[in-house]
Order: structure tokens, then C-alpha cells, then sequence
């Protein structure tokens, strides 16, 4: 059996060095390619305040949050979950490291992320499947010509969905996308619709140049300008 975890995390702002935290894990299950029911899903209180650039890319208030489990809480339920897949993931570096910098701060720390799991990078690889080009998750959709018109904001769980599709079309053909009736392992919560810190030792990483890196700052700024005002 071929396990794979597609995952996407929000965040309150870029930088897990300067005490950002996760808000969001979105986590989609692919079994031998076919996606299931099986998913993992949580809005997590951060213990802190969502920078208001971070807002208007996902549009998560701490309002929201408030009342959210911490991620202490959901630690045992969320490493039970993943370990032993591979972990899908658009620029998994960001994501890791931030998932890690969580795993050290509990009572008593988890493993790296990257010793329970495989891990890849689906940006890597779309950067060697297209090089010179835009590879961010909407521009993929585009290319692959994936329905994406309900992600006016990122969202974890939606962009790991999205993430599924993308995968499975840059690796041979979109051949089972059908959800299969095993059990739903958490109920989603209801919402109203980079360096890193991270061991590198045994997490392969590309070293991004100076043009990605202003390139990523632009569609930051792209996303700020088009996220408007949120209805939440």
C-alpha cells in the first residue's frame, strides 16, 4: 500500500525563528493514488496574534481562533496520522520547519517531522518539470487547467485538496480523484466563506537566488492587494 499525505499549513506570519506559530493544518489522504475520506483537519489558537499581512493572504482572525484547540493538544492525533506516509507538500521547507519549531515547544518534544516521514517537495518538482516558469500553486492550476475558483484565500485543507489534483496530474494522470467510504478522522471546523528554522540535515532543500526570492515577495504583495476586504 502506497500512503501519501498531501499537507498545507497557515500561518500568523513567515518567520517560525521570530515566534510564529501554525493556525491551520490541512491534510488530504492519498492511498495508491486514489484520494479517501481520510483527511485531518485543524484550526489551531497560536497563543499569539495573526500579523495582518498573514490576515489578508488567508484570512483566519484571531477572533476566530480564539476558541481554537493548541497545537499541544492535537500533537499525539496529528503525528499518529502522518507518521510513516510521504508527505506531499508545495515548498516543503516552510512548512516543516514550522511544524517542527511546534513539535519542539511541547512539554515533551516530537520528532522531526522528516524522521517519521518522506517527504516531497512538489515545488521542486515543478521546477524541473517546467523550468523558467511560474510554479505557485494557482499557476500550476492554470497550466494543468484545475478548477481553483473557490480559492479567493489560501486555505489549508482547500489547498491541499487543489495540491492532490496538481500532484496526480504532474505524475502521470489524474486517475483516482474518487473519495473512497473509509472513516473521516476529524470533523472540519466550520469557517465562514520563506527561510525557516528547521534541522536540515535530513530534509533535502533547494537554496532559492535572489530573483525567486523577489519573485515571491511580488506575489506575496499580489496576494495582499487581491484579498480585499474578508467576509470573516
Amino acid at each position: 500500500m502506497n500512503r501519501q499525505i498531501v499537507l498545507d499549513t497557515e500561518t500568523t506570519g513567515l518567520e517560525p525563528s521570530q515566534g510564529h506559530r501554525i493556525i491551520e493544518i490541512g491534510c488530504v489522504e492519498l492511498i495508491n493514488r486514489r484520494q479517501t475520506s481520510n483527511y485531518w483537519h485543524h484550526y489551531i489558537n497560536p497563543e499569539r496574534e495573526v500579523d495582518a499581512g498573514a490576515y489578508n493572504v488567508h484570512g483566519i482572525s484571531n477572533e476566530f481562533l480564539q476558541d481554537k484547540p493548541h497545537f499541544a493538544e492535537l500533537a499525539d492525533s496529528f503525528l499518529a496520522y502522518i507518521e510513516g506516509a510521504e508527505l506531499i507538500i508545495h515548498n516543503a521547507p516552510f512548512d516543516i520547519g514550522f511544524l517542527n519549531r511546534e513539535l519542539s515547544l511541547l512539554e515533551q518534544p516530537g520528532p522531526p517531522v522528516q524522521e517519521i516521514c518522506r517527504i516531497l517537495d512538489t515545488l521542486v518538482m515543478a521546477r524541473q518539470k517546467h523550468p523558467g516558469q511560474k510554479n505557485n500553486l494557482d499557476a500550476l492550476c492554470k497550466r494543468y487547467e484545475i478548477d481553483n475558483s473557490a480559492r479567493t484565500l489560501h486555505g489549508a485543507l482547500l489547498d491541499s485538496e487543489i495540491l492532490a489534483e496538481v500532484y496526480l496530474l504532474m505524475t502521470g494522470g489524474q486517475t483516482a480523484l474518487s473519495l473512497d467510504t473509509e472513516e473521516v478522522v476529524q470533523e472540519q471546523d466550520h469557517l465562514p466563506s520563506h527561510p525557516v528554522t528547521v534541522d536540515q540535515q535530513d530534509l533535502l532543500l533547494w537554496q532559492v537566488g535572489e530573483t525567486d526570492q523577489k519573485k515571491h515577495i511580488e506575489y506575496l504583495q499580489l496576494l495582499e492587494k487581491k484579498a480585499g476586504h474578508c467576509a470573516w
